[in-house]
């Protein structure tokens, strides 16, 4: 990132100077964006006399917050009194508001915030926070002019359920960064940290009755920068020097500072699967027939991620049972997650055990079986007075009663099922809120998977369908921001990931439906950015990166730039130089006839923004020409662009749901072919291989053909591991042709020794050149 760092800092800066002086356009941009905000006369400035008067004890916890923000940056704390109104901001209990909602007079003379409840009165101090200079959030002394614009505001949340999900199972994430994370989530009003406790990669929280949890459950293997899917798996007795826990005391600590930001943390163990860490631990809860060595896996697991908690042992209930135990002692939440996604039968249906249980239950199969394993354990934890929470995979059986069901997969759909039956449930679907997907341009970003979930994707997002069954909104509690760390290691590469991001998230979640303005919002963005910018928190400036796109046009390939900031302009160059404010404005897409290298970066105020999108286009019989015959994205076979190593860059053509393709080429006139030669991408942990066999056919009249060269490969030279491009090349062709024909044989199922051992594998081309 640093190689971005003068590009991007200039701007921010300028942010970060203007906050340090009132607003003279007596605009106040806050995200979420409140309810209304209506301007007035004057400011309010905060000084060294400034009092902040409470009703009450636990009001005064909230204000002390506000007031020490003060300390460090502006040299003075405002001081905070308990039963009286005698002060500059006064605290006004109102009844009739409703939960969470808040209101706030400032003139200049006085502050007045109305609230029902605690809750209210802390949001009401997170607007004000917001409104005030970035630098009350900095770690230095500032002359910056603490005041706030005279406004009248009247807001409420949309939704009650406003989470994050942080997964501190696969990446650890210290004590003293999550805390840094939640209060930078209480300035959003986020109201929920679920955080995912435990998983295949890591047993994360100290249950003393269980040390070996943590002692050999919280470790896995070293496997230095190989990506998190291409990582083998343990071996008996292999040092595992990578990971950490929290101790009870520190998880207290983290709930406590959370509860005084009124963010509820809700805890995850989950099962019956994403139990290898656990497993490694206490092998004798798997099942029975297992015999491979269990370990803490340090990437996707293969197969031996289908070990799970066997499902017919007593003593697995017992187990579990006592481990929720110590975790309703440390957790008051009101909500214990217990996960159950993604839990493979494999050996459920070997084992004599699981086996005798289904048929002792009377139940249909083993999914019945996972219906039973949840419903148990949920029954347990209800019983201590708590309320249960899952994955969507609950809907594949019987949904435990008053479970809320958390709608993942996909858009969320699954989730529908469990509304149907009158179950409450939240959305967090993969397709928009899983921060872990990329954000941005992906030549641009840090590798991960699939593809892209962008600010814009975010905070367009809305969660209640005009298809929907009238009662269905009333049992939506809300929304999730969901953040695998499955590529994350050190704590920037979390924040990178989920700021901005949960801002937008918290626009989804907070602000009224139907209120959203895209410009507005970044305007308050922006402002929110600056607060992070003086915290020093790392976070992502992607959404002033540009996507491209290149379409075949016959003699010439139309390229078109975007960037989902409306407010910066992008410029570009076609001569190898480096774009300049002054270089060429893009407002069209470019037609480009020759190979040339399209070089383009964002602008806003004269100042490069952006990083520099670099494409280089190449020429030769093949760009520009159709495909007669597609069924898919082959126009990007032919689009003069190369693919990088990210698989999901909208540059690489596949077919996943057709396992032997065809497609035909049309060069418009007949040519003399000598060399033909197609990228084709290998990705090992994503099962990305070249193909079994790949066919070449020729034509002048595009109905006779005929085979000029094939190529077959054996296993050992398609599933070759690592990330890279390779050009399978037919050479010495010497025929003419207009049409060219080519049938591709996909590789079939990876073999056992796989990273993703039977399944199926599926072929990448980028590009096709003939010469």
């Amino acid at each position: 990132m640093k190689h971005i760092l003068k590009y991007i800092l200039p701007i921010h800066l300028a942010f970060f100077l203007f906050s340090c002086h009132p607003k003279e356009n007596n605009d106040v941009f806050i995200t979420p964006k409140p309810v209304s905000v209506k301007t007035g006369e004057g400011y309010f400035r905060f000084s060294d006399t400034t009092v902040i008067a409470v009703e009450n004890e636990e009001q005064a916890v909230i204000a002390n917050l506000f007031a020490k923000l003060f300390t460090t940056s502006a040299g003075f704390t405002p001081k905070v009194k308990i039963n009286t109104q005698k002060g500059n901001v006064r605290f006004i209990t109102d009844k009739n508001l409703s939960h969470e909602a808040y209101t706030i007079n400032v003139t200049p003379d006085v502050i007045k915030i109305c609230a029902s409840n605690v809750n209210g009165f802390f949001y009401a101090l997170q607007t004000l926070r917001l409104a005030l200079p970035a630098p009350i959030d900095g770690k230095y002394a500032t002359d910056a002019d603490y005041s706030i614009q005279a406004m009248t505001v009247n807001d409420k949340p949309r939704f009650s359920y406003r989470g994050f999900m942080l997964d501190v199972s696969r990446y650890f994430m210290p004590k003293e960064e999550l805390l840094r994370i939640i209060d930078c989530m209480s300035m959003l009003k986020l109201n929920t940290l679920h955080l995912h406790l435990s998983d295949d990669n890591g047993w994360r929280l100290e249950i003393k009755k269980y040390p070996r949890l943590t002692e050999i459950g919280a470790w896995r293997a070293d496997r230095g920068n190989t990506p998190f899917p291409d990582r083998e798996n343990p071996v008996k007795g292999e040092p595992t020097p990578i990971g950490g826990f929290y101790t009870q005391e520190d998880m207290k600590e983290i709930i406590s500072y959370a509860s005084d930001r009124q963010i509820e943390v809700i805890p995850e163990i989950d099962i019956p699967a994403h139990s290898n860490a656990a497993l490694a631990a206490y092998p004798e809860y798997a099942c029975p027939v297992v015999s491979k060595f269990i370990g803490v896996l340090p990437g996707l697991g293969g197969n031996n991620a289908d070990i799970i908690f066997c499902a017919g042992n007593d003593k697995t209930f017992s187990f579990l049972q006592d481990i929720y135990d110590e975790v309703m002692d440390i957790f008051p939440s009101r909500y214990i997650h217990i996960g159950g996604d993604e839990a493979w039968k494999t050996y459920w249906k070997k084992c004599p055990l699981c086996q005798k249980r289904i048929k002792k239950e009377g139940l249909h199969d083993e999914e019945a079986l996972q219906g039973y394993f949840m419903n148990r354990i949920s029954k347990y934890i209800q019983g201590k007075g708590r309320e249960v929470m899952g994955w969507d995979e609950l809907t594949n059986s019987v949904v435990p009663e008053n479970a809320v069901v958390f709608g993942w997969q996909g858009k969320g759909e699954a989730a529908l099922k469990a509304a149907k039956q009158r179950h409450r449930f939240v959305l967090t679907p993969a397709e928009v809120l899983y921060l872990i997907r990329y954000q941005g341009p992906q030549w641009h970003e840090p590798l991960t998977y699939f593809g892209n979930n962008t600010l814009k994707d975010v905070y367009d997002y809305e969660p209640v369908k005009p298809s929907w069954e009238p009662e269905y909104e009333n049992l939506l509690l809300g929304v999730q921001g969901s953040m695998w760390t499955e590529f994350c290691h050190k704590p920037e590469d979390v924040t990178y990931m989920i700021f901005p991001r949960l801002a937008a998230l918290a626009e989804v979640a907070w602000s009224s439906k139907g209120e959203k303005n895209w410009n507005s919002f970044l305007k308050a963005l922006d402002n929110y950015d600056s607060h992070l910018d003086a915290k020093g928190i790392v976070y992502a400036k992607s959404m002033y990166n540009i996507q491209h796109s290149s379409t075949p046009k016959g003699d010439c390939v139309e390229v078109e730039l975007q960037c989902i900031r409306p407010d910066v302009e992008i410029r570009y160059t076609t001569d190898g130089t480096e774009p300049a404010n002054q270089s060429d404005l893009y407002t069209t897409p470019l037609n480009i006839y020759t190979e040339t290298t399209v070089k383009a970066c964002t602008f806003l105020s004269g100042q490069q923004i952006g990083q520099v999108l670099e494409i280089p286009i190449i020429r030769n019989m093949a760009t520009g020409k159709q495909t007669i015959d597609a069924k898919g994205n082959e126009k990007l076979l032919t689009n003069g662009i190369r693919g990088s190593l990210r698989q999901s860059d909208f540059e690489w053509c596949t077919w996943r749901n057709e396992l032997n393709p065809l497609f035909t080429l049309d060069l418009e006139k007949t040519e003399t072919i000598h060399h033909i030669k197609i990228g084709c991408l290998t990705n090992y942990g994503m099962a990305i291989h070249k193909p079994r066999a790949i066919e070449i056919e020729i034509s002048e009249d595009g109905n006779n053909f005929k085979s000029i060269c094939k190529k077959v490969y054996n296993d050992s030279e398609i599933f070759r591991k690592g990330n890279f491009v390779e050009d399978i090349e037919f050479e010495n062709i010497n025929g003419k042709a207009r049409y060219i024909r080519i049938s591709i044989t996909n590789a079939g199922k990876n073999p056992e020794w796989h990273i993703r051992p039977g399944q199926q594998s599926c072929c990448y081309f980028d590009e096709i050149i003939i010469e």
